[in-house]
């Protein structure tokens, strides 16, 4: 018994001593860091470009009021939703888009110093998917964030992301411009043209938040995706910044993105269709009595007894074709309002050049 025990100590120690020889050797200790040398000049421009940009990039989350009782007497406010914004100037403006704060009772701001601030809404255009906050009382400095262009834009440039996805805030994701010209669509169905895709990854949350190029300035606003499973798959779009720059000043002055009214009401494509076979353009149905299309001469759909006579049919304005009512409101939208647009009209066999004055809608 004695022999055995004094065999199982030995044993005990020899395990010991062979397990502390191994925690003590030399190969176990941390191993000395690999000197990297300098980054590389496109790191270091990455790095450069989210350190100048991340002070300009908000998250903004809502709440939205829901009674309890079918009476509306216990009314609370529940979370309702979360993306990204920035900051368009001193006065504590903020851009993101209208998806984001849509159906929200109230709005939260959170800089990029931690600090959180309660908005108000100041005017959306749902058409073009942006909206404008503004912080209630805003700090001293904040930091609008630089704007480009989207007119010289080039398929294959380098592209940054910044934005809040999942709720993960402050977040930047890298990419190139992968096409332009896409089309996506509006809250209200509307279609949306000119749209930047980039393969920078944007996921919920990293809506309304800037895409920049590689000089730091904003290009675009980050508006939707495209994924079978909802998460980045490499397709992102978003609005481009000369739509926003010519938008965001009308929703701080009014509200609202002040439309031109052409003064007539469209045929329906497929009546038009079904009436006078497959047409490209949009023809004139009614003309409003006083309106803009009455004034210019524009004809619209007649009969002369039992024969129905087609309208004009717009073709073309300042010699960019349109072939629908989404393609015509854009390309008047995009020119300023009490200038004149020529149209370009098909009437019977004839061509003809109308100019048209634009005037705001009432």
């Amino acid at each position: 018994m004695r022999k055995s025990i004094l065999l199982l100590g030995l044993l005990s120690v020899g395990v010991l001593s062979a397990w502390c020889g191994r925690a003590l050797a030399p190969s176990a200790l941390p191993r000395p860091v690999t000197p990297r040398g300098p980054l590389y000049d496109w790191e270091k421009v990455s790095i450069q470009r989210f350190k100048e940009a991340a002070p300009s990039v908000v998250y903004i989350t809502t709440t939205e009021e829901r009674a309890r009782d079918i009476f509306g007497f216990d009314v609370v406010e529940t979370p309702a939703g979360a993306g990204t914004g920035f900051i368009w100037d001193t006065e504590g403006h903020v851009v993101t888009n209208f998806h984001v704060i849509q159906g929200a009772s109230r709005a939260f701001i959170t800089l990029s110093d931690g600090s959180r601030h309660e908005a108000r809404y100041v005017g959306g255009a749902p058409d073009k998917d942006l909206a404008v906050l503004q912080i209630l009382k805003p700090p001293a400095k904040l930091r609008p964030i630089p704007l480009g262009t989207s007119a010289d834009l080039q398929v294959g440039q380098s592209v940054l992301a910044i934005g809040n996805p999942f709720g993960l805030d402050a977040t930047l994701t890298t990419g190139v411009i992968s096409a332009l010209g896409r089309e996506i669509q509006s809250v209200t169905q509307r279609r949306i043209t000119g749209v930047i895709q980039t393969d920078a990854a944007i996921n919920p949350g990293n809506s309304g938040g800037p895409l920049l190029d590689s000089a730091g300035r904003l290009i675009g606003v980050n508006t939707a995706i495209q994924s079978p499973s909802g998460a980045s798959a490499g397709i992102g779009f978003a609005m481009p910044v000369d739509t926003v720059n010519r938008v965001v000043p009308q929703l701080i002055a009014r509200g609202r993105l002040e439309r031109p009214d052409l003064g007539f009401e469209p045929v329906s494509v497929r009546l038009v269709a079904r009436t006078f076979g497959p047409q490209q353009g949009v023809m004139v149905g009614r003309v409003y009595r006083g309106g803009a299309a009455a004034r210019a001469g524009l004809q619209g759909v007649g009969m002369d007894g039992r024969h129905v006579y087609a309208g004009d049919l717009i073709q073309a304005v300042n010699g960019k074709p349109v072939a629908d009512w989404d393609a015509l409101m854009d390309a008047v939208e995009a020119l300023p309002l009490g200038s004149t647009a020529t149209l370009e009209v098909q009437r019977g066999g004839r061509r003809l050049r109308v100019p048209l004055q634009l005037e705001a809608a009432r």
